[in-house]
């Protein structure tokens, strides 16, 4: 739930009930701010755009699936016979925690349908939810680092939009459609990105071989620098033209 005991809170809660209630298009930072009984000089201190109140709702989003994550962890690990640690596999982890952001997105499912028929690109919103992809792989344990982890966040990205529709429209209490289609996606996703972990290791394997050649060839190239000497050798003195030193 959204804590209310700052005024980053109170205006995110404000915005999220406005956006319930009324068209988000329609709903303005001064109703935001009236809503949330803030004034102006806080809230312009706080966001300067109602992609930024979005940005803030994704990040406490983000927030509270890691505590939840974390514990659940943390439970599944007590529960392990003989200390082993958990056989859960990757994409059944990154499944509990999409399904956990669900749950945690729930009670704001209608103004996160408002929000969604008005949908424009806002660079603050974007940023907050591929940030949040780097997250979610965190906390199901998979690698979000480097140029491989880029490749999967941004793979993520694409599955996670594609069940995010889904879920908008699955009134279901049990989200038997939206967790369908998450594992279909994951699976597909998972199989991708095996394809292109596999290419993405041959050319950098390919790269080690060029730069490990270049590396022999300067080497070998220094140690024939190292070993001349000035003074011509008989088979220089043999190439110089009659002349050449008189």
């Amino acid at each position: 739930m959204i804590d209310q005991s700052t005024i980053k809170g109170r205006l995110v809660a404000a915005a999220m009930h406005l956006a319930a209630q009324s068209p988000w298009r329609d709903v303005t930072l001064i109703d935001i701010a009236n809503s949330a009984g803030v004034s102006l000089v806080d809230l312009r201190n706080t966001f300067s755009s109602k992609g930024e109140v979005i940005a803030a709702f994704v990040r406490m989003i983000d927030d509270e699936v890691l505590a939840q994550t974390q514990f659940t962890q943390r439970g599944r690990a007590q529960t392990t016979e003989d200390g082993a640690p958990s056989q859960t596999s990757p994409r059944d982890a990154l499944f509990e925690v999409i399904m956990a952001r669900f749950d945690a997105l729930g009670p704001y499912k209608a103004a996160l349908r408002s929000i969604a028929d008005s949908w424009t690109v806002d660079p603050a919103i974007a940023a907050a939810v591929a940030r949040s992809q780097v997250w979610m792989l965190r906390a199901a344990g998979i690698g979000a680092d480097g140029v491989e982890g880029r490749l999967r966040a941004g793979g993520l990205t694409g599955v996670y939009a594609s069940v995010y529709r889904t879920w908008l429209t699955d009134d279901d209490p049990g989200l038997g459609k939206t967790m369908a289609v998450l594992d279909r996606r994951l699976r597909r996703g998972e199989n991708v990105l095996k394809q292109a972990d596999s290419a993405f290791g041959k050319l950098c394997g390919f790269a080690r071989s060029c730069r490990d050649a270049v590396q022999r060839r300067s080497t070998t190239r220094d140690k024939a620098a190292a070993n001349r000497t000035d003074e011509p050798t008989a088979d220089d003195m043999e190439n110089i033209p009659p002349g050449a030193l008189s």
